[in-house]
């Protein structure tokens, strides 16, 4: 029996973009076990993944997490991460480990002096480039998510115009300049003219209901905060279309292989970090030659030069249009 450990801590969207990690690991070492190690609250996004054999929680306690690591007698590590939570585990179980590229002194470069020097690859493709001595080949199934079987949504709980097919639109972000600000979304939601269910998290509630407020009579179904990370998988699984920031449900959403319109704020395609292998037909939308960005490798809570033009520029017309063709196309 081989034993593995991954590690990878956050985010709902980093999670999900190791599950090929998972997949070829389970599948292509004989005699294997792959156990997970994350933290508490992203545990669930695992639970029903049928390559994962054991999940284990980090709740800040290091002394107890190698103390539980130690007795499960690691072969290898296989850490996803890169950071000095890892690389403490690392070195307190003293397995022979693989870790993955982060690339961040190039994101710097990319970030603070505008020199684009990172190569042209996926993070998911960094992170099988962990496993190479361990895989025969790559597969092209792309990324994974399971729905547990309880947290499907039956359209016929929907309201009844959105059970003929639906838009959907993931409004969230982790951080503010990820995202349209609220009088765009409003514009951009009163432009379309097809079903449209919002989704976020409870944060995303009262932007949400400021939504359907400002456009009366508009087929809109406000569900944020109505719906567990599953549900809302569910119902952009079941959506014609998905509108996105760069955020975790797109990555879901190409899970799905769903026809996925993603904006783009203050972060970069370039990054590595898009939509892994979604339906042909996904787009992106950005600003192309702002020299201020991108401004970070992340995000921040407000524009630094405050002018917000990655968001407040974007094309609205356009992006409604296309998102109505995509509607309209066969699946």
């Amino acid at each position: 029996m081989v034993k593995f450990l991954v590690l990878r801590f956050s985010s709902i969207g980093d999670i999900v973009l190791t599950t090929p990690v998972i997949r070829h690991l389970k599948k292509q070492v004989d005699e294997v076990q792959v156990h997970y190690l994350t933290k508490k609250s992203y545990a669930s996004l695992l639970e029903s993944n049928p390559y994962v054999d054991k999940i284990l929680t980090f709740d800040g306690d290091m002394k107890s997490c190698l103390q539980t690591l130690k007795k499960e007698e690691y072969d290898y590590i296989i850490d996803l991460h890169h950071n000095i939570r890892t690389a403490r585990i690392k070195l307190g179980l003293k397995r022979m480990d693989f870790t993955v590229k982060k690339l961040n002194a190039l994101k710097w470069l990319y970030v603070n002096l505008h020199l684009n020097r990172l190569p042209n690859i996926h993070i998911v493709d960094r992170n099988l480039e962990t496993i190479k001595l361990f895989m025969e080949e790559q597969d092209e199934q792309g990324l994974e998510h399971f729905i547990p079987e309880g947290e499907k949504v039956d359209l016929s709980s929907l309201p009844e115009e959105f059970r003929e097919g639906y838009l959907a639109m993931a409004i969230g972000a982790q951080h503010e300049t990820k995202k349209l600000p609220k009088e765009a979304l409003i514009d951009l939601c009163g432009k379309l003219s097809v079903p449209l269910i919002i989704l976020g998290g409870p944060g995303d509630q009262e932007m949400g209901a400021s939504i359907v407020e400002a456009l009366p009579g508009k087929q809109i179904l406000n569900a944020c905060g109505a719906y567990s990370i599953h549900q809302s998988a569910s119902l952009v699984e079941q959506s014609r279309v998905l509108i996105t920031h760069d955020t975790g449900l797109m990555h879901i959403g190409a899970a799905k292989r769903k026809k996925i319109i993603t904006i783009w704020g203050n972060t970069v395609p370039q990054f590595g970090m898009y939509p892994y292998r979604p339906d042909p037909a996904s787009l992106n939308f950005e600003i192309e030659g702002l020299k201020c960005r991108p401004c970070s490798k992340i995000g921040h809570q407000k524009c630094p030069k405050k002018h917000f033009k990655c968001m407040m520029d974007q094309d609205l017309d356009r992006i409604a249009s296309e998102a109505g063709r995509l509607f309209r196309m066969e699946s």
